[in-house]
């Protein structure tokens, strides 16, 4: 379990688990605002913000185990990071958890996607930028290369980015450019018809969905690193996790600046999409049973809450 604030509902043992909650907080390659490493506290304390179901699953919703297994520990250059990452994140992926990861910035993708076996696993982003140049600022492990690693490990027919509007000449200028719709396609089309064709382009039955809050318009996150205008809609991210659904194998949110937002409803809106990528993994795991005639495992029975002010949701102690 976290030490101090643990995520809401996290109640559970690793062995157990359904999900396993990590904080990554590292924010060493940022290009303009740092501060990214206080996202995993502060998405945390938001978490407590929200009912313990989401009506719209359904009032009889699976409720799963789900452990915090707190924070990886800070390193300077990425590299550490990358090996602490996996010693932390590894094991779980290869246990077969759902991980979800908060960073923290783009770059702590890279050594979760490592994780998996080559090829397996497809990677779709929601982002601002492309994030596929071989290098930026001297490392090649910079959070504005991350699909150009992922696209290492995977292929790059296995990657897709949605909703960039922010892409370096060099990041086009080239044979293997990343697949990707732009947030004005998104505009004119239609959030379905953009994902429909992200999960038509990637070859892998299993997805693993990596959202950069800067995809979001700052209009709605302005507490990222590197604001960029003209994003997509919070629904239409909503629409994208509901979509992938049971391809869903693992799901991060990344680059939430808690310096850049005193309002803090952009670590509530990370918050709130960790919940939904649990959600459709509980829908998933139970219709899975249900095709199987398996009947669903014991899940852990859901808590009573009381709403005490100012909006702190606790246990009710009988």
């Amino acid at each position: 379990m976290a030490f101090g604030i643990s995520y809401a509902g996290a109640e559970s043992d690793y062995d157990e688990a359904d999900v396993v909650i990590y904080g990554i907080p590292y924010d060493h390659t940022a290009c303009f605002k740092a501060g990214a490493r206080e996202a995993p506290t502060a998405i945390r304390r938001a978490s407590y913000n929200f009912e313990e179901i989401h009506f719209e699953h359904g009032i009889h919703q699976p409720v799963l185990n789900v452990c915090d297994y707190g924070n990886c520990d800070d390193f300077v250059l990425p590299e550490d990071m990358f090996e602490e990452v996996d010693f932390c994140v590894g094991p779980a992926v290869r246990d077969g958890k759902f991980t979800v990861a908060i960073g923290g910035e783009h770059s702590v993708n890279i050594p979760i996607v490592r994780s998996f076996e080559e090829n397996s696993v497809a990677v779709i982003s929601i982002d601002a930028h492309l994030d596929s140049r071989d290098e930026y600022l001297g490392t090649p492990n910079s959070h504005a290369c991350v699909m150009r690693r992922a696209a290492e490990h995977v292929g790059i027919e296995n990657t897709f980015v949605i909703g960039c509007r922010a892409i370096g000449e060099e990041e086009l200028d080239r044979d293997d450019v990343i697949p990707f719709i732009s947030s004005y396609e998104v505009m004119d089309k239609g959030i379905d018809w953009a994902v429909g064709k992200a999960l038509e382009s990637v070859k892998s039955e299993k997805i693993y969905l990596t959202i950069d809050i800067d995809g979001i318009d700052p209009a709605f996150a302005p507490g990222t690193g590197t604001p960029e205008p003209f994003g997509l809609m919070p629904m239409d991210v909503k629409k994208v996790i509901n979509a992938v659904g049971g391809r869903m194998i693992g799901f991060d949110v990344v680059e939430v600046c808690p310096p850049a937002d005193p309002s803090g409803i952009t670590s509530i809106l990370a918050a709130r999409y960790i919940n939904e990528a649990i959600a459709v993994h509980a829908k998933s795991l139970r219709n899975r049973d249900l095709r199987r005639g398996i009947p669903p495992p014991s899940r852990r029975t859901p808590q009573p809450w009381i709403l005490l002010w100012p909006r702190l949701w606790i246990p009710r102690i009988s």
